[in-house]
């Protein structure tokens, strides 16, 4: 099969390599030592939930222990010669069979659950069906290759539908001999409860600086002004990578220099951002400049409360934030206007109001409310 020939993947992120293709896990250094401590204990559950925000390395560390899993035996008592000395991390050679297998997409005891093609629209769907899962515990009713491990990963769990979470909690709650689960949640408390109580939870946290630079090497990336980044990027390397990939610095930068105007907006500026996001394939910009101006507002709430932002996000941003809000009174309205802008910009946007004109009556909201 060719490389054409596979289906798309949901869980790979634009401007960046699939989990899969990382060698090296950067900044969960905690999350792998626990997993690596019930492995040599002999004390492996069958099911594992990896938490955090989205961004933060979740899928490239499930892709490291199902890697791990499938080229490791289990540990052992080594007979008359004594038990080998325990693994120290998760790393495999990328020469190992297995690691070449898993690159290629071909390795026979894995697993990969993620939302798939809908096949009377031809596109992707938004959910994970249980006709997904269906093909999960196809899988787990085959033979395991070489009498090893089956591995499952799910990318993301809390994207299964009512019905698709049903069927995978069967599967957890009889689980096949030799089978390994590895679900990914962005927000574990969307799952069932019956669910998240069969996994053993793995705590993935945001990334500091230092590991962003060096995950961004990885993926890559070479930001011109990384400290802007990391602190947009709030400790999410996927996060970090669009706002490079996207221009999410330079369209931050562009916000602010409208709110170091307010109360007068200048309205020249504000229709010429807003009719970026009204040509034709700017759906992604249009998203980002939403995701953008939430950030601005809570940063700026933020400021009324617990004084200017530090590291700035860009330049002068202290300066404008606690002007705009110096008091814990003015933080109030500006998380509630926050709030309400948020909601209105998404519905409208996916009843597909023009794009240009939401932005721009979000920016006049936003100047109402400095007067």
């Amino acid at each position: 099969m060719s490389a054409d020939d596979l289906p798309p993947e949901p869980d790979k992120l634009d401007g960046a390599p699939h989990p899969r293709e990382a060698l090296k896990h950067i900044g969960q250094g905690a999350a792998e030592a626990a997993f690596l401590e019930a492995f040599s204990a002999d004390r492996l559950h069958h099911a594992w939930m990896i938490t955090g925000p989205k961004g933060i390395g979740k899928a490239t560390l499930a892709w490291r222990v199902a890697r791990f899993l499938l080229a490791t035996p289990p540990p052992d008592d080594g007979g008359l010669f004594g038990a080998p000395p325990p693994p120290e991390s998760l790393d495999i050679d990328p020469e190992h069979p297995v690691a070449r297998r898993l690159l290629a997409r071909s390795a026979p005891g894995l697993f990969s659950l993620t939302r798939s093609v809908v096949e009377t629209t031809g596109r992707m769907s938004r959910e994970i069906r249980i006709e997904d899962v269906r093909r999960l515990r196809s899988f787990f009713a085959m033979s395991a290759a070489d009498g090893g491990r089956r591995v499952a990963l799910v990318d993301a769990a809390d994207e299964m539908n009512p019905n698709a979470a049903n069927a995978l909690l069967k599967v957890l709650e009889e689980p096949p001999e030799g089978a390994v689960l590895l679900l990914i949640a962005h927000q574990p408390s969307a799952l069932l409860p019956t669910v998240r109580s069969r996994c053993r939870v793995l705590r993935c946290a945001p990334v500091g600086e230092a590991d962003m630079a060096a995950a961004l090497a990885q993926a890559g990336s070479t930001p011109s002004d990384p400290q802007s980044l990391s602190t947009l990027a709030a400790g999410s390397a996927g996060a970090a990578v669009r706002l490079e990939t996207e221009g999410g610095t330079e369209l931050y930068a562009a916000l602010l220099d409208l709110l170091a105007g307010l109360p007068q907006l200048d309205r020249a500026k504000a229709a010429k951002l807003a009719e970026t996001v009204a040509q034709r394939g700017a759906e992604a910009r249009l998203t980002l400049l939403l995701d953008l101006l939430d950030i601005l507002l809570a940063r700026l709430a933020r400021a009324g409360v617990a004084g200017p932002p530090s590291p700035e996000a860009a330049q002068g941003e202290a300066a404008t934030l606690t002007r705009l809000c110096p008091t814990p009174a003015a933080a109030q309205r500006w998380a509630a206007l926050a709030q309400t802008l948020s909601d209105r910009a998404r519905r409208g946007a996916a009843v597909n109001l023009d794009p240009a004109s939401l932005i721009f009556d979000t920016l006049l909201r936003l100047e109402e409310n400095a007067a």
